[in-house]
């Protein structure tokens, strides 16, 4: 079984975690919780800031609105993913006395959540209509 297919059905049957090396002190995996937490918090954030840019800003050329919109809601979507990902890889490291997995994906949408913003200062510089 692949990698994938195995960490995927960790998301959804976690108890099986409990299967790996020895329970870490409750006090790690809390904190790993509120970290998956702050990112799901991040990713609405995310996806509000797209439904908001879509709706609320109808005087903006379509195709900015609709790419900002998009940029926004498809970041959301990958934080959210990744937030589940994120909390199982952590889980899995500490149970088996592990280092915590490193990542790329904060660097990522720190330059995705800039490209927008800067998109956005484009806009509010030159106006609606582009």
């Amino acid at each position: 079984m692949s990698n994938f297919v195995r960490s995927l059905r960790l998301w959804f049957s976690p108890e099986r975690i409990r299967e790996e090396g020895d329970t870490p002190d409750y006090r790690f995996s809390l904190a790993n919780e509120r970290t998956f937490l702050a990112w799901l918090r991040t990713a609405l954030a995310l996806i509000g800031g797209g439904f908001a840019v879509d709706q609320f800003l109808p005087d903006l050329r379509w195709g900015w609105r609709i790419g900002l919109a998009l940029a926004l809601l498809a970041a959301g979507v990958l934080c959210s993913l990744r937030a589940v990902n994120h909390w199982m890889r952590c889980e899995r490291a500490m149970r088996r006395g592990e280092d915590l997995p490193a990542s790329r994906f904060p660097t990522v949408l720190s330059l995705v959540v800039a490209v927008v913003a800067l998109a956005m200062v484009v806009v509010v510089l030159f106006g609606w209509e582009g």
